[in-house]
């Protein structure tokens, strides 16, 4: 049977017995080795696949935490505006959890995928004229109101669940890596790995690579113009790494054809800066979300299918390297 985040981690966590756990399963996903882009690289090359969570995300780390908390406190609706992955989680958890939640989405700008599971779960989704940031005042505003529980990164409840991955890191590979490399979207998860780093004691780099355009670039998950946790970055060890979006694209596509492992654009940030070599020595990169949650992007920028004859000398010819 898996064990609940909240269980897994009770006394490293704002829980206690009369927290109700609302959890799918999230958390103990896999820490992977990869040898051939570790040889291209020159790195000792690490992926935390946080893909493998409930709903595709490291979100629901976070999510699993901040709902149950919010149920605890008395919420009877959540909240949140996301660019796609938060919003997934939020519906799911509240569905989980017997409550209604309420996503707002920058109107055109989040990944279909996203949208379709987000819609599946039963939240009410609502487009909003603008971007993230005009998405999230708004929610921030109807928080304020005393009517639903905001759920997005400023719960603290979320970074205290996200923190685990790096828990989980540490006690997987017997210690801290030289160097942990992150997305940077809205920054949530790098002050979450930075109060990790404070209760271990580590003194590992921690790399947060942002895209070189925010307002425009395909990762969609981090297109963040204001970023809500720059003004505490100053407390945290973080070093801000810009990558560009081929860079982006250029590690995603090597993580899926070297190593096997299909994320989202936005996941292969931190890729994109240990390729560039914003790190050296053993590297931890946190792949944040599944591939298939932007499906649109796969098809633009994967290699085309083939149109061949139902003939095995035409399938050869077709497969084999020339």
């Amino acid at each position: 049977m898996t064990i609940p985040l909240i269980d897994r981690f009770r006394d490293r966590l704002p829980v206690s017995a009369a927290t109700p756990v609302v959890s799918l399963g999230e958390g103990s996903t896999p820490l992977l080795p990869m040898p051939r882009l570790s040889e291209r690289w020159g790195v000792e090359l690490w992926v935390k696949w946080e893909g493998a969570n409930p709903t595709g995300s490291y979100k629901d780390r976070g999510m699993t935490v901040a709902v149950s908390k919010a149920i605890e406190e008395g919420a009877k609706a959540l909240i949140c505006a996301s660019t796609g992955n938060t919003s997934g989680s939020a519906a799911a958890y509240a569905a989980r959890a017997g409550i209604p939640a309420v996503v707002l989405m920058p109107q055109g700008a989040v990944a279909g995928g996203k949208v379709a599971q987000t819609r599946m779960y039963g939240a009410t989704v609502l487009e909003v004229r603008g971007s993230f940031d005009a998405a999230y005042a708004v929610a921030r505003e109807l928080v304020a109101r005393g009517t639903h529980a905001l759920v997005n990164s400023l719960n603290p409840y979320r970074l205290e669940g996200q923190k685990t991955a790096v828990h989980e890191i540490v006690e997987e590979l017997g210690g801290a890596p030289e160097a942990f490399a992150i997305p940077y979207g809205g920054g949530g998860n790098t002050r979450a790995y930075a109060l990790a780093f404070r209760e271990l004691g580590l003194t590992s780099r921690l790399v947060s690579a942002q895209a070189a355009d925010r307002a425009n670039t395909l990762a969609t998950a981090i297109r963040i113009t204001d970023p809500v946790h720059a003004q505490y970055f100053s407390e945290t060890p973080a070093e801000v790494v810009t990558v560009t979006d081929e860079q982006i694209v250029d590690a995603w596509l090597e993580l899926a054809s070297a190593e096997g492992l299909f994320c989202e654009p936005s996941s292969a940030a931190g890729l994109a800066a240990v390729k560039a070599g914003a790190a050296t020595g053993r590297v931890v990169c946190t792949v944040t979300g599944h591939g298939l949650k932007d499906p649109t992007n796969a098809e633009r920028h994967a290699p085309a299918p083939i149109v061949v004859a139902p003939d095995p000398d035409a399938i050869l010819a077709a497969s084999l390297p020339e």
